[in-house]
């Protein structure tokens, strides 16, 4: 009766093995034209500009955001969508835009493009006011100096991992244009 048992697991093995695979391949599909729905947002962004196009690659890779984040914060704040614009920044953006805040919220929530527009225009922003990549880079994520030279080490490993060593050399960029 032992031997029957076991028969019985092992030829029920391979039918639970395959039905846990067919949902990971489905949501690994899915994961994939995410991705690239971002891609096209991030390219759209970046307007030819290959170094905006690899920032706003390597900031999306260290904040790993999604469609529907909101994320809380230890400080009450939210941070949203696939770049995880901090909602500090809703009340700016609304007055920016001359639209109300539930709307600007719920854009960077639920659309990846508006999300990448608002993260492009913020690390601009900084950029301008700044006048240094990486304090710009830093400043995207706090206002903090400490937060800031931490989150800059991380998005410049990302950035390496992503597009290799060499990711902002004359030679790297000229070839990706």
């Amino acid at each position: 009766m032992i031997v029957n048992r076991t028969v019985h697991v092992l030829v029920a093995l391979p039918s639970l093995f395959l039905a846990s695979v067919a949902p990971a391949q489905a949501a690994s599909s899915q994961m994939t034209a995410y991705e690239a729905q971002l891609g096209q947002c991030i390219r759209e962004a970046a307007a030819g500009r290959t170094w905006l196009e690899r920032t706003l690659w390597g900031l999306r890779d260290q904040e790993a955001g999604w469609i529907g984040a909101e994320v809380l914060n230890t400080n009450g704040s939210h941070d949203l969508g696939p770049l995880q614009i901090n909602s500090s920044w809703v009340p700016k953006l609304a007055a920016l835009i001359g639209r109300p805040a539930s709307d600007i919220r719920f854009w960077l929530v639920n659309d990846p493009c508006f999300n990448v527009q608002a993260a492009r225009w913020i690390f601009l922003s900084g950029l301008s006011v700044t006048g240094d990549y990486w304090k710009a880079v830093g400043v995207y994520h706090s206002p903090t100096a400490w937060r800031q030279r931490r989150y800059v080490l991380s998005v410049s490993r990302h950035l390496e991992r992503r597009f290799g060593a060499r990711v902002f050399s004359a030679a790297s960029t000229a070839a990706q244009r």
